[in-house]
């Protein structure tokens, strides 16, 4: 995969459970990490005492994190209102040249800051809820 630029990443939720998605706010840093548990399974037969994993019996999850500043009321609504009831909606993460994953997720940290010169931002983290499904580019 070629250099892509960072603002190509997108993510988008789907506000009615209809599958139509909407992006999110103005993000302006995101980031998506997939991560499996291990299952060791090493035992005294284990050849050199090296470390044995059970394939696929990990616990896999993704996380997304991002910050930015909210595109308009409506946006800022939507996500404080997930935030605050805990709702796991639908997500898609846009990876350009790679593909999509989709998949619910529930926002687990919501955090806003600001300076005296500057707009209000927001920091955002969501944890994946359920499988997720990829489609390649």
């Amino acid at each position: 995969m070629a250099a892509q630029k960072g603002k190509d990443l997108l993510l988008k939720v789907d506000t009615t459970g209809a599958g139509v998605y909407m992006t999110v706010a103005g993000l302006r840093a995101r980031s998506l990490s997939i991560s499996a548990e291990t299952v060791e399974i090493t035992n005294t037969e284990s050849a050199g005492q090296w470390r044995e994993l059970l394939t696929g019996a990990g616990v896999k999850s993704a996380r997304i994190t991002g910050s930015g500043v909210f595109k308009d009321g409506a946006s800022d609504a939507t996500i404080r209102d997930y935030a605050f009831n805990g709702t796991i909606r639908d997500w898609q993460i846009i990876v350009p040249d790679f593909g999509t994953i989709e998949g619910a997720f529930q926002i687990t940290a919501l955090e806003f800051s600001g300076r005296h010169d500057a707009e209000v931002t927001f920091d955002i983290s969501l944890e994946s809820a359920g499988a997720l499904t990829f489609a390649a580019a």
